[in-house]
């Protein structure tokens, strides 16, 4: 079930661990992508599109095009991926919908909320994809 992020954002988190598990400069066919991950073709390429134009990932076209990590994998931090996709309103607005929760109008989980929203972000803007290359290579290899 997801709870905070997109399944778009999921799968473009995942194939951004999938490529930075790869070799540097890999270029990595959408349809590998999909298929060593388990996520619907069209739907990976959307997603790749979208992390392109925000240049987390680059594109190769033509016979042995695909999708590669446009900067290494050390400078591209969770946080980038979620922005990129999903944007930043989730650590800002109310976990259960209501317009004006605030400090001042907090609904009955907002301080609870509020701790886990900010150790959220302070991970995902802590980690790196590189550190993830090990773990990822052994979940794909159980997928």
């Amino acid at each position: 079930m997801t709870v905070i992020f997109s399944k778009k954002c999921e799968y473009g988190v995942q194939a951004v661990l999938y490529m930075a598990a790869k070799d540097l400069g890999c270029v990595c066919p959408s349809d590998e992508i999909a298929q060593k991950l388990k996520i619907p073709k069209e739907f990976i390429s959307k997603i790749l599109q979208s992390l392109t134009e925000s240049g987390i990932v680059g594109s190769k076209k033509g016979k042995s095009g695909g999708f590669m990590l446009a900067k290494h994998p050390s400078k591209i931090r969770l946080i980038d991926i979620v922005a990129a996709i999903d944007g930043l309103d989730l650590f800002n607005s109310c976990v259960l919908g209501f317009p004006d929760c605030s400090p001042d109008k907090p609904c009955p989980v907002h301080d609870k909320w509020g701790e886990l929203r900010s150790k959220a972000y302070e991970m995902l803007s802590a980690e790196t994809v590189d550190k993830f290359k090990q773990k990822t290579l052994n979940k794909i290899g159980k997928i």
